[in-house]
């Protein structure tokens, strides 16, 4: 299979963090978003994400300006027919994920995999939506998705072999490690970490620690990179609610529940990085500002 051109569905910070990646590795990526001001602000945080590579010598200016103009965005989906491989990446209930792959298995070509990089809903219940199940198939990119090295790759009911060895060829071309994973809620990564950043709220509720301690305790103590309420915050906390929800309607067990703190902070607009703030308070280019803590 013979990849040039990514389509990508969804302009949020796993859209952004996917289209950083494939264009930073010279292939030409299309973007559809719902609006022409989701399109602007998705164009503002990507140069602010390759600002802020530059300011570490990791890219140049020519480089970014490179990377930047592989990446073209549009609010038409039909312009995925040029694309050669699609993923969505939208945040949304089952019903709508269908109706995308719906779309999407009547705009793009017939040997197109399409994938969706959803981390708790159902694989093959969106390959039913679609004329190709054997061709759809899940690829859950960790954020930060331009730093982390791991991919989940899902198969669905349906999903065939030749599209798993494709799609983990296509991994190993991004210079990921492809997990072979089959569907089940939370697959591995999202089932582990949702308990863990849930007890990180409930000890920050019982007032056992700050949420800075909390994060020092598990990043020293268990040499993490970062503690789990910093990983909710990257993550996005609205995120980490869904999946927090959509685990426990799945699995009904208590350990899966949202804390209280997290819905709390979901509500008052206190979504993480991409706000700014959460648990803790981050500048424009994402990183952590000193003693900004929020979460208590």
């Amino acid at each position: 299979m013979s990849v040039r051109i990514w389509g990508i569905v969804g302009t949020g910070p796993s859209g952004r963090g996917i289209a950083q990646l494939v264009a930073t590795q010279g292939l030409e990526v299309i973007m559809v978003g719902r609006s022409e001001e989701e399109l602007e602000q998705a164009r503002r945080q990507l140069d602010l994400a390759l600002q802020h590579e530059i300011e570490k010598w990791a890219l140049t200016q020519s480089e970014k300006r490179a990377i930047l103009a592989r990446i073209s965005m549009t609010t038409d989906i039909n312009e995925l027919a040029k694309a050669d491989f699609v993923i969505a990446t939208l945040v949304v209930e089952i019903a709508e994920d269908k109706e995308i792959f719906r779309t999407l298995d009547q705009v793009c070509r017939r040997e197109v995999i399409l994938a969706s990089n959803t981390s708790t809903l159902s694989i093959t219940e969106m390959a039913s939506a679609t004329n190709r199940p054997d061709k759809v198939i899940g690829c859950h990119f960790l954020q930060p998705i331009p730093r982390t090295r791991v991919v989940q790759v899902v198969r669905g009911l349906k999903t065939s072999d030749e599209t798993v060895s494709q799609v983990m060829a296509l991994m190993e071309r991004l210079g990921r490690t492809g997990v072979e994973v089959f569907e089940s809620p939370g697959y591995i990564t999202t089932r582990l970490i949702v308990p863990l950043i849930n007890e990180a709220c409930q000890v920050l509720m019982e007032g056992v620690a700050s949420a800075e301690d909390i994060d020092t305790a598990m990043r020293l103590g268990f040499e993490m990179p970062r503690g789990p309420l910093e990983i909710a915050d990257r993550i996005g906390l609205d995120t980490v609610l869904v999946m927090a929800e959509r685990l426990w309607r799945e699995y009904g067990d208590l350990k899966y529940r949202p804390a209280p703190i997290l819905k709390k902070l979901v509500r008052a607009g206190h979504l993480g990085v991409e706000t700014g703030e959460g648990f803790f308070k981050y500048d424009a280019d994402g990183a952590r500002i000193k003693n900004g803590r929020t979460g208590r």
